[in-house]
Protein backbone atom coordinates (compact mmCIF):
# COMPACT_ATOMS: atom_id res chain seq x y z
CA UNK A 1 0.00 0.00 0.00
CA UNK A 2 1.28 3.49 -1.05
CA UNK A 3 -1.44 5.31 1.17
CA UNK A 4 -4.26 4.90 3.77
CA UNK A 5 -7.57 6.68 4.02
CA UNK A 6 -8.65 6.61 7.12
CA UNK A 7 -12.52 6.67 6.60
CA UNK A 8 -14.97 9.21 8.68
CA UNK A 9 -14.45 10.06 12.63
CA UNK A 10 -12.02 8.34 14.19
CA UNK A 11 -8.91 7.68 12.90
CA UNK A 12 -9.69 10.63 10.04
CA UNK A 13 -9.43 13.05 13.62
CA UNK A 14 -6.40 11.69 15.07
CA UNK A 15 -3.54 13.50 14.36
CA UNK A 16 -1.69 11.10 15.76
CA UNK A 17 -2.59 8.61 13.31
CA UNK A 18 -2.11 11.10 10.32
CA UNK A 19 1.54 11.53 11.69
CA UNK A 20 2.17 7.62 12.44
CA UNK A 21 1.12 7.28 8.40
CA UNK A 22 3.51 9.71 7.24
CA UNK A 23 6.12 8.91 9.47
CA UNK A 24 5.90 5.14 7.69
CA UNK A 25 6.32 6.69 4.19
CA UNK A 26 2.74 6.49 3.35
CA UNK A 27 0.65 8.99 2.38
CA UNK A 28 -2.27 10.17 4.51
CA UNK A 29 -5.34 10.58 2.56
CA UNK A 30 -6.74 14.07 4.93
CA UNK A 31 -5.93 17.00 5.46
CA UNK A 32 -2.19 17.40 7.78
CA UNK A 33 -1.73 16.27 11.30
CA UNK A 34 -1.44 19.72 12.73
CA UNK A 35 -5.39 20.93 10.82
CA UNK A 36 -6.50 17.78 12.22
CA UNK A 37 -5.44 18.93 15.99
CA UNK A 38 -6.21 22.78 15.16
CA UNK A 39 -9.38 21.76 14.43
CA UNK A 40 -10.19 19.22 16.84
CA UNK A 41 -9.94 21.96 19.42
CA UNK A 42 -13.01 24.26 19.26
CA UNK A 43 -11.47 26.93 20.93
CA UNK A 44 -8.49 27.17 18.51
CA UNK A 45 -10.49 26.65 15.41
CA UNK A 46 -13.50 29.32 16.59
CA UNK A 47 -10.78 32.15 16.49
CA UNK A 48 -9.34 30.52 13.42
CA UNK A 49 -12.68 31.29 11.77
CA UNK A 50 -13.14 34.40 13.85
CA UNK A 51 -9.45 35.65 12.20
CA UNK A 52 -10.72 34.14 8.36
CA UNK A 53 -13.63 36.69 9.08
CA UNK A 54 -16.30 33.91 9.41
CA UNK A 55 -19.39 35.02 11.59
CA UNK A 56 -19.64 32.48 15.03
CA UNK A 57 -21.97 32.72 18.00
CA UNK A 58 -20.89 35.15 20.44
CA UNK A 59 -18.82 33.81 23.32
CA UNK A 60 -15.56 33.30 25.43
CA UNK A 61 -13.06 32.29 23.31
CA UNK A 62 -10.49 31.21 25.41
CA UNK A 63 -11.05 27.69 28.47
CA UNK A 64 -13.06 28.93 31.39
CA UNK A 65 -12.80 27.38 34.92
CA UNK A 66 -13.51 29.61 37.58
CA UNK A 67 -16.99 30.42 38.43
CA UNK A 68 -16.62 33.71 38.33
CA UNK A 69 -15.09 34.22 35.62
CA UNK A 70 -18.20 32.22 34.00
CA UNK A 71 -20.86 34.09 35.42
CA UNK A 72 -18.99 37.56 33.84
CA UNK A 73 -18.75 36.12 30.43
CA UNK A 74 -22.61 34.70 31.06
CA UNK A 75 -23.89 38.22 32.18
CA UNK A 76 -21.93 40.00 28.95
CA UNK A 77 -22.97 37.84 26.60
CA UNK A 78 -26.67 36.89 27.98
CA UNK A 79 -28.73 33.76 28.70
CA UNK A 80 -29.15 31.18 28.05
CA UNK A 81 -25.09 29.93 27.81
CA UNK A 82 -23.98 27.16 26.43
CA UNK A 83 -20.87 25.58 28.26
CA UNK A 84 -18.81 23.79 25.92
CA UNK A 85 -15.75 21.36 26.02
CA UNK A 86 -12.57 22.50 23.56
CA UNK A 87 -11.74 18.72 22.81
CA UNK A 88 -14.24 15.94 21.52
CA UNK A 89 -17.69 15.80 19.64
CA UNK A 90 -20.94 14.44 19.93
CA UNK A 91 -22.44 16.31 22.26
CA UNK A 92 -20.49 14.94 25.18
CA UNK A 93 -19.61 17.40 28.08
CA UNK A 94 -22.14 20.28 26.89
CA UNK A 95 -24.37 21.98 29.14
CA UNK A 96 -27.04 24.71 29.06
CA UNK A 97 -26.93 27.28 31.85
CA UNK A 98 -30.47 29.35 31.15
CA UNK A 99 -30.20 31.14 33.96
CA UNK A 100 -27.46 32.14 36.72
CA UNK A 101 -27.98 30.04 39.25
CA UNK A 102 -27.49 26.69 36.74
CA UNK A 103 -23.98 28.00 35.89
CA UNK A 104 -22.29 26.01 39.43
CA UNK A 105 -23.66 22.60 38.34
CA UNK A 106 -23.46 22.54 34.81
CA UNK A 107 -19.88 23.94 35.08
CA UNK A 108 -18.68 20.94 37.41
CA UNK A 109 -20.73 18.51 35.62
CA UNK A 110 -19.26 19.43 31.75
CA UNK A 111 -15.93 19.39 33.23
CA UNK A 112 -16.13 16.25 34.65
CA UNK A 113 -17.80 14.55 31.47
CA UNK A 114 -15.14 15.88 29.27
CA UNK A 115 -12.42 15.21 31.83
CA UNK A 116 -13.72 11.84 31.66
CA UNK A 117 -14.30 11.28 27.74
CA UNK A 118 -11.41 13.11 26.45
CA UNK A 119 -8.26 13.39 29.06
CA UNK A 120 -9.02 17.12 29.06
CA UNK A 121 -11.39 19.56 31.06
CA UNK A 122 -10.69 22.84 29.21
CA UNK A 123 -14.42 24.45 28.84
CA UNK A 124 -15.35 27.77 26.73
CA UNK A 125 -18.73 29.31 26.97
CA UNK A 126 -20.87 31.20 23.78
CA UNK A 127 -24.67 32.00 23.38
CA UNK A 128 -26.84 29.56 23.20
CA UNK A 129 -28.83 29.25 19.79
CA UNK A 130 -32.09 27.85 20.42
CA UNK A 131 -33.55 25.49 17.25
CA UNK A 132 -30.39 26.12 15.51
CA UNK A 133 -30.15 24.92 11.54
CA UNK A 134 -27.09 22.82 11.21
CA UNK A 135 -25.83 22.31 7.74
CA UNK A 136 -22.70 21.12 6.30
CA UNK A 137 -20.61 22.16 3.61
CA UNK A 138 -17.70 19.86 1.87
CA UNK A 139 -15.05 20.72 0.24
CA UNK A 140 -12.16 18.80 -0.75
CA UNK A 141 -8.79 19.89 -2.04
CA UNK A 142 -5.29 18.09 -3.04
CA UNK A 143 -2.00 18.23 -2.46
CA UNK A 144 -1.76 20.84 -5.65
CA UNK A 145 -4.13 23.32 -4.36
CA UNK A 146 -7.07 21.70 -6.14
CA UNK A 147 -10.56 22.55 -4.69
CA UNK A 148 -13.63 20.84 -5.08
CA UNK A 149 -17.12 21.54 -3.60
CA UNK A 150 -18.61 18.25 -3.11
CA UNK A 151 -22.06 19.64 -1.71
CA UNK A 152 -23.63 20.31 1.07
CA UNK A 153 -26.24 18.54 3.97
CA UNK A 154 -28.19 19.35 6.45
CA UNK A 155 -27.97 17.87 10.29
CA UNK A 156 -30.75 19.64 12.18
CA UNK A 157 -32.15 16.41 12.80
CA UNK A 158 -30.65 15.88 16.20
CA UNK A 159 -31.21 13.90 19.55
CA UNK A 160 -28.80 14.39 22.20
CA UNK A 161 -26.51 16.38 19.76
CA UNK A 162 -25.88 13.30 17.66
CA UNK A 163 -26.62 13.20 13.88
CA UNK A 164 -29.92 11.34 13.07
CA UNK A 165 -30.83 12.67 9.78
CA UNK A 166 -28.32 14.15 6.80
CA UNK A 167 -30.39 15.30 4.49
CA UNK A 168 -28.60 16.26 0.72
CA UNK A 169 -29.01 18.80 -0.32
CA UNK A 170 -30.22 20.89 2.48
CA UNK A 171 -33.51 22.30 2.17
CA UNK A 172 -31.95 25.48 3.67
Amino acid sequence: ADAIHPGYGFLSENAEFAEMTVAADLVFIGPPASVIAMLGDKIASKNLAIQAGVPVVPGHNQPVSDLEEVRSIAENIGYPVLLKPAAGGGGRGMRIAHKQDELESALKAGQEETRKAFGDNKIFLERYVESPRHIEIQIMVDQHGNVIYLGEWECSIQRRYQKVIEEAPSPA
